[in-house]
């Protein structure tokens, strides 16, 4: 009998099962625009070959079919969040001056700042476009509700992105800020659940409910991420010189012994036995298993709310259980 798949890998398939068909529009979409500037037109198709965002698209299409919707009458909006999350994140590479994510180089690495600006500028305008398109045959009240909640989640964004800008390179950042940055962060993904909620017919407290769980769930993936990042030599040598610190390693400064010991460990060049000692000073310590704690709460708290919503319930469970596996 083969090996249960782990939750996590449960999770990426489900993410992937539902959203695929969004992000394949969405690709769709944009390589087939006549880009006249060569250098412009390979750059984003660069970009969207590996921009899989499914994370959105398949909140929308599990949001709308727990309220007992159609899924496919909400993939063009799926798509249009793909795109308006991939212009966000082409400008954030900039922001970052990530030149890497992984193994690859980003658009900002391989192209440079002008056309990487022009690429993110591309996708913000044909999501918003295909944002427009998709909503115009919808009654108006539901049109003018999902461009509303569109718009205010990318303001949120923004505004979180923008703040978090005054922390880069510095060290003094207050936990609870930067979980609130967090927060506002990932206001995309509660976007996702209140627009799938919609477009399925939901009751108000559905779409409530729905919106409240995209918002948790991308809070707790987000953390997840943020702990992946420490055991990343790359990413901790990039955090540190251009953007703020992983959660973890934020959180051991509450602890002010681990704080030097893990600036002096990031002076200099970041060596595997580096990051030996800044996993072991961060993970090891009872704030960070504090943090941990606090997201096993957040779970089983979203749990209960979610009892409303029986259809797909399991699944929405699988997700958040999901972000704590390995932790």
């Amino acid at each position: 009998m083969a090996p249960e798949k782990k939750l996590m890998e449960q999770a990426i398939a489900i993410l992937r099962q539902k959203g695929q068909k969004a992000v394949e529009l969405a690709k769709k979409t944009v390589l087939q625009e006549q880009i006249e500037y060569k250098p412009l037109k390979e750059a984003l198709g660069y970009f969207m070959k590996d921009w899989n965002d499914m994370l959105h698209p398949a909140l929308v299409s599990l949001a709308c079919e727990a309220v007992g919707g159609n899924p496919d009458t909400a993939t063009q909006l799926g798509a249009a969040l793909v795109l308006l999350a991939g212009g966000a994140d082409a400008h954030d590479d900039i922001i970052d001056q990530s030149v890497t994510k992984g193994s690859k180089e980003t658009v900002f690495g391989k192209f440079g700042r002008d056309v990487a600006v022009l690429v993110g500028d591309a996708l913000l305008l044909k999501g918003t476009y295909l944002l427009h398109e998709a909503s115009e045959p919808l009654p108006r009240s539901k049109r003018k509700a999902i461009l509303n909640i569109v718009r205010r989640a990318f303001f949120e964004i923004s505004g979180a992105e923008a703040k978090e800008a005054r922390f880069r390179g510095k060290t003094d950042m207050p936990v609870q800020e930067y979980l609130e940055i967090i927060r506002h962060k990932v206001a995309a993904s509660e976007a996702s659940t209140m627009i799938g909620a919609i477009m399925g017919n939901g009751s108000a407290k559905e779409i409530e409910i729905l919106g409240h769980y995209g918002r948790t769930f991308g809070i707790l993936l987000t953390i997840r991420d943020e702990f992946v990042d420490v055991f990343e030599k790359d990413e901790i040598k990039n955090r540190a010189e251009k953007e703020c610190l992983p959660l973890p390693i934020i959180v051991a400064f509450q602890d002010n012994s681990r704080k030097i010991q893990i600036l002096k460990l990031l002076k200099g060049r970041i060596t595997a036995h580096k990051i030996e000692k800044i996993l072991d000073l961060s993970m090891d310590c009872k704030e960070t298993q504090q943090q941990v704690r606090e997201m096993r709460q957040m779970v089983k708290q979203e749990g209960l709310k979610l009892s409303p919503i029986q259809y797909l319930k399991a699944i929405f469970e699988l997700l958040l259980e999901s972000t704590l596996e390995d932790l």
